[in-house]
């Protein structure tokens, strides 16, 4: 039972540093392009690889409490790819094809790109040598 608290407090997290993240992005950068979700995408891909390769077979020892917090909880609740298929969807049901084959191809190359940046980094710090 307690595994589902982990993991709803992570999602609440994640959820409220999403919405924050998206309204300020989007006020920045307000073309009709979905930037923030775009965005928050690649930082979860990254957090989530991450998080993924330092605590499995890194450096770092963690609960499975905590990896349930961290990457069904925080990330989970953080990344918005339900989100970014619903905007795709829009952009394409609005006629505007180039603007969604964009998000597509950018959601994807991207995130797969930042989810082996995040391993990679662990990597380098699971090879550190010390405590």
């Amino acid at each position: 039972m307690i595994a589902y608290l982990y993991v709803a407090l992570g999602s609440a997290l994640g959820g409220v540093l999403r919405h924050w993240l998206n309204v300020i992005i989007t006020e920045k950068f307000n073309d009709g392009f979905p930037w923030g979700v775009l965005f928050i995408n690649i930082v979860g891909s990254f957090v989530i690889g991450f998080f993924a390769a330092l605590t499995t077979e890194g450096r770092f020892v963690v609960s499975d409490e905590i990896k349930l917090f961290v990457m069904a909880g925080l990330c989970g609740g953080f990344t918005t790819f339900s989100a970014f298929s619903l905007q795709t969807l829009n952009l394409a049901q609005a006629g505007d094809f180039s603007r969604a084959g964009l998000n597509i191809i950018l959601s994807v190359a991207l995130c797969l790109f930042f989810v082996w940046m995040g391993y990679v980094a662990a990597g380098a710090i699971n090879q550190m040598k010390g405590s």
